[in-house]
């Protein structure tokens, strides 16, 4: 595109990670003529980096597995989780809604989902987690890619958008400057804020989550924040901005997460001393702050039948096994060689766990769910450290995912999803996170937004 080339489209949507592409899958079925811009060289976002799940609850393929479920139950497992928000219209919205995504994504759009019945994971009673076979964000982003391309929708990377252009108070379209791309407007109907939130803002993450400010942050590049400050500038509302998702065990130095399911099948976390730090059920999430405020380095301790029973069905967790991440040892004297800490304190802590396993006394720290029970020999440890991968709070938006200000009003012609928009993980912390919030928000809100800034192009072009 020229320099100062003006360009009118139904809809234009910033950011094309899962929110994105969802947006743009949405107002393409509705008829609407829309593109995607991204700022980075290539096309992922958070969702590439996540594990591919998105809670659905209702489903065919849980029906079909034999799993009851509904949105009411949703609904409940989730705000027992976050506790009480300031955006609890929109869980039991996403709940609602949940299980005509997932149906929508593989049936009208072929992306590759399936129910997982293995585990159920932080904050779900029962299983409704579906994800790509290989649980990798990146395949769900590839089969959106894919789904995009074959609706004809165009995404610029490169291009990013610099500020909104507005008119009397309505959003009229974006514009947007770089090496690549040259300066241009573009003119729209609607304009869709899909970029990601602020973990990877300094100064953002000070202000609103100070517990994590010098957790590494592991998440997509382009999580800077900007988008939302764009909103906040026309008078937009924030809620739950004190939330985040964190992860408490990302393997050290190999990057990829140690599968969490090892703590929900009886693994515990330990520091350098080889004492545990709490309570690891709380979640992959709430318990980062945990590791954080101890230690910048943990080990997740299991045994090799935890090992095992993992890898095999999580690749990401068999390339960590491969890569020598995971260490075997065969007593807790030995282990302790492996983590550089005594070995009675570690005998005593796994010793003290595994009693607690047995219901032989209460666990010092309140846990009462060890999975499969007291670890058994080997043993194996990885070495890990707490990371942010996205920030949870952002704008209010309503039904359609219409950017609301403070006073309740609508900011036309703005939308918002993804880590623009606030979450449904709480107020405060990563403890209120159950596993695909970040997804589920993300992608639920861009199909929301994308269908009803769609449906609206249509409707004013007759």
């Amino acid at each position: 595109m020229s320099a100062a080339q003006t360009n009118d489209i139904d809809v234009v949507v910033v950011g094309s990670g899962g929110c994105g592409l969802a947006a743009a899958l949405a107002a393409a079925d509705a008829g609407a003529s829309v593109v995607v811009l991204e700022k980075m060289d290539v096309a992922r976002g958070n969702t590439f980096v996540s594990t591919g799940s998105i809670p659905g609850a209702g489903t065919r393929y849980q029906r079909a597995a034999g799993i009851e479920d509904d949105a009411a139950r949703m609904e409940a497992d989730l705000l027992r989780q976050s506790g009480p928000h300031e955006a609890e219209d929109l869980t039991a919205l996403l709940s609602r809604t949940s299980a005509s995504l997932v149906e929508w994504l593989v049936e009208d759009h072929a992306v590759g989902l399936q129910i997982i019945t293995e585990y159920k994971h932080v904050g779900h009673t029962v299983q409704r987690l579906h994800a790509p076979a290989d649980k990798r964000g990146a395949s769900l982003m590839r089969d959106l890619l894919a789904a995009v391309e074959r609706a004809g929708v165009d995404v610029l990377v490169g291009n990013p958008v610099t500020e909104l252009l507005v008119e009397e108070g309505r959003v009229v379209g974006v514009h947007v400057e770089g090496p690549r791309c040259g300066s241009y407007d573009l003119r729209a109907r609607s304009v869709i804020l899909a970029a990601n939130g602020f973990g990877n803002s300094a100064e953002l993450r000070a202000r609103y989550v100070p517990d994590v400010v010098d957790a590494p942050y592991l998440g997509a590049e382009g999580s800077t924040g900007e988008a939302m400050s764009w909103a906040l500038e026309l008078g937009a509302a924030t809620a739950n901005m004190g939330a985040f998702q964190g992860y408490a065990a990302v393997a050290d130095p190999h990057g990829s997460i140690t599968s969490w399911t090892t703590v929900e099948q009886g693994a515990v976390l330990v520091d350098p001393s080889g004492r545990r730090m709490g309570d690891e059920s709380v979640g992959y999430s709430g318990f980062a702050a945990v590791v954080s405020a101890s230690t910048a380095t943990s080990w997740v301790v299991m045994d090799a039948a935890t090992r095992d029973r993992v890898a095999a069905k999580e690749p990401e967790f068999a390339e960590l096994i491969e890569m020598n991440g995971v260490r075997e040892a065969g007593t807790a004297e030995e282990l302790a060689e492996v983590i550089g800490c005594d070995p009675t304190t570690l005998r005593d802590t796994l010793d003290r766990a595994g009693a607690a396993a047995r219901g032989e006394t209460e666990d010092e720290f309140g846990r009462v769910d060890f999975g499969y029970g007291p670890m058994g020999a080997p043993l194996c440890a990885v070495r890990s450290q707490p990371a942010l991968f996205h920030t949870q709070g952002g704008v209010r938006v309503d039904s359609d995912a219409r950017v609301l200000r403070t006073d309740g009003t609508v900011v036309e012609g703005l939308y918002a999803g993804g880590g623009v928009a606030a979450g449904i993980s709480g107020r405060n912390g990563g403890a209120g996170y159950s596993s695909g919030n970040g997804l589920l928000t993300a992608v639920g809100l861009g199909r929301l937004a994308g269908a009803h800034a769609g449906r609206g192009a249509v409707e004013a072009t007759g």
